[in-house]
């Protein structure tokens, strides 16, 4: 896999060789539109901005928030990639190999 390297020198896979982001797999219904499913459960609701894991509809908050749930979950479950759940926005990021798509 082609790799360059990142802002922090940790190796970083370009889109183009990401096999994750590659898949064509039908994107999964959001489990709690425009909420991030543990802050809601908590009674959060300053999150800065929500991400979805395409593997399984997970929403959560971005890594600018305080909780970070949309990492947690990818280091919970290892379901590699997601994408912004924001509105107008259809990037994807690669959890596995630091990529976006």
């Amino acid at each position: 896999m082609k790799r360059s390297r990142g802002r922090e020198g940790k190796a970083t896979a370009t889109a183009a060789t990401c096999p994750h982001l590659a898949a064509e797999n039908p994107e999964p219904q959001p489990r709690t539109p425009g909420l991030c499913e543990e802050c809601a459960h908590i009674g959060y609701d300053n999150w800065a901005h929500l991400r979805m894991c395409l593997t399984c509809g997970h929403i959560g908050c971005c890594d600018s928030s305080p909780h970070q749930h949309a990492s947690e979950h990818f280091r919970r479950t290892g379901h590699p990639v997601m994408r912004s759940a924001e509105p107008g926005e259809t990037w994807r990021w690669c959890y596995v190999d630091v990529a976006i798509g």
